[in-house]
């Protein structure tokens, strides 16, 4: 069986942490019959990206060699969703909302998604509801739909702040099917507290 591929956008200087939880979490059970899912990562060419913290990917695709064939898009944030040639990402966004797939944003990239109008309808969060109004201007109309929330999931898109690692990634695995809410309330709770708080937590 051929492995759903979940695709994570990975900019120059993106946040390695944003995404850590969920792609291990997704890669975990891969091909040992738990899951069918695959983690797969997109940047805007297929030079090396460098994370925050020193990392260096290799891109498996570019954004114009992605196909139809995904079953998620994870947009990571970073320090360069606000340059011009960020852009070239939204129409891999429009072809996620199309397809009915999860989408999920942490940090600045929900920003971007405020900035295009992606935003406007639908509860989300982002890092602060002023920042975001301010970066995305009259683009975004959705303040009503706002909540001052670590991450907010509204059917098939998951937003989330900077600090949210865990509750964005929770939240998208839910969104997956890869878990249902008690078994991914059990799966934060451990990574939250840590083990031996979660021990207790049993007793």
């Amino acid at each position: 069986m051929t492995a759903k591929e979940i695709l994570f956008v990975l900019l120059e200087e993106y946040a390695d942490w944003e995404g850590a939880y969920l792609a291990s979490e997704i890669m975990r059970g891969s091909g040992a019959g738990t899951n069918d899912y695959c983690v797969k990562t997109v940047s805007l060419t297929k030079e090396p990206v460098h994370s925050i913290g020193g990392f260096t990917v290799i891109p498996d695709y570019d954004i114009d060699s992605v196909d139809d064939q995904f079953y998620g898009l994870i947009l990571i944030g970073g320090n360069s969703w606000r340059k011009e040639s960020s852009k070239k990402i939204i129409p891999l966004i429009k072809r996620a909302l199309e397809k009915n797939v999860v989408l999920g944003a942490i940090c600045d990239a929900t920003v971007f998604l405020g900035m295009h109008g992606f935003l406007n309808e639908g509860k989300h969060t982002s890092n602060q509801l002023e920042k975001l109004k301010k970066a995305a201007g009259e683009n975004y109309s959705g303040e009503k739909e706002y909540i001052d929330q670590q991450a907010v999931r509204s059917a098939n898109r998951i937003t989330a702040n900077g600090t949210a690692a865990l509750e964005f990634s929770k939240e998208v695995l839910v969104a997956l099917g890869m878990k249902d809410e008690a078994e991914a309330d059990d799966w934060y709770t451990f990574h939250k507290l840590g083990y031996y708080e979660y021990i207790k937590q049993l007793n």
